[in-house]
C-alpha cells in the first residue's frame, strides 16, 4: 500500500491514545469544502516536509516506536479505496498496535471484513450532509444505501467510533441537521466540525458562502439529546 505521508506523533487523531498517522492518495468524494485537496485528488506525492514513506520503512518505524505509542491512525483521501489496506491493517495488528480508520463509508464490504475480523479499535466516519442531500454536497452521484450500510454496520460493532459532519454554511442549514439527527439517532458519538475556509478543492466555493454563518452551538442544543454523546470541534 503506498502511504503519501505521516504525522509521526498526534496526541488528538485517536482517542485516548498516543498515536501516529498515515495518509493515503485518492478519493471518490469531491467535496468542493475538502481541506485535503491533493489526497483527495490523488496527486500528492508529500505531506509537509514529509517524504512519501514506504510500507518497509514505516514498519521499521513502527518498530522502533513500540512502548512509545499505541496506534495508528488511517486517513485519507478515502483509505478503503486501497487494494493492500486490508493485509497492511493485519500487519500492524501483529506489531501490537491499536487501529483507527477514517472513511466516508462508500465501501461497506471492506468496513464488514475488517470488523468481522475484529482488526478495527476505533473508526470515524464523514457524515456528509443528510440523506437527501449528499450526492449534491459530495459532488458525484452517490449510492446512499451503501452509506447507510456503513452507518449501521459501525453502530452495532462492538468498537468505540464516532460520526462527524464538517459544517459548511452555503451547504448545510439548521433543518439538515435536524435530518442526520434523525437517521444517526442513538449513536455513540457525533460531532460538528468547524468549516476553515483556508485550502480547499474548490475555489468557488468562497463565493458561495460569503457572508453566510451557521450557529454550531443552536444546532448542538437541538439535536444532542439523539447521541451518548454530542461535541463542537473547531
Amino acid at each position: 500500500m503506498y502511504i503519501s505521508g505521516q504525522q509521526k506523533l498526534t496526541l488528538i487523531d485517536f482517542p485516548g491514545h498516543l498515536a501516529t498517522t498515515i495518509f493515503t492518495s485518492g478519493c471518490n468524494f469531491r467535496c468542493p469544502f475538502c481541506h485535503n485537496p491533493e489526497l483527495a485528488m490523488g496527486r500528492i506525492e508529500k505531506i509537509s516536509s514529509s517524504e512519501p514513506e514506504s510500507e518497509t520503512n514505516f514498519f521499521k518505524f513502527l518498530s522502533a516506536r513500540k512502548g512509545k505509542i499505541e496506534g495508528v491512525c488511517i486517513t485519507g483521501g478515502e483509505p478503503t479505496l486501497q487494494p493492500g489496506l486490508i493485509d497492511f491493517i493485519k500487519k500492524i495488528k501483529t506489531y501490537g498496535f491499536f487501529v483507527k480508520l477514517d472513511t466516508n463509508g462508500t465501501k461497506p464490504d471492506v468496513l464488514k471484513y475488517l470488523l468481522d475480523l475484529k482488526l478495527l479499535d476505533f473508526v470515524a466516519m464523514d457524515i456528509k450532509n443528510s440523506p437527501e442531500k449528499y450526492s449534491e454536497t459530495v459532488g458525484v452521484k452517490v449510492d446512499i444505501e451503501k452509506i447507510k450500510t456503513s452507518v449501521e454496520l459501525i453502530k452495532n460493532s462492538f468498537i468505540d467510533y464516532e460520526f462527524r459532519t464538517t459544517v459548511v454554511p452555503g451547504i448545510h442549514d439548521y433543518s439538515d441537521f435536524l435530518a442526520i439527527a434523525n437517521w444517526l439517532s442513538g449513536s455513540r458519538a457525533y460531532y460538528l466540525q468547524e468549516f476553515r475556509d483556508v485550502v480547499i478543492l474548490d475555489d468557488n466555493l468562497r463565493k458561495k458562502i460569503k457572508n453566510k454563518k451557521i450557529n454550531l452551538e443552536k444546532i448542538k442544543q437541538a439535536i444532542e439529546h439523539n447521541f451518548q454523546k454530542m461535541g463542537i470541534r473547531s
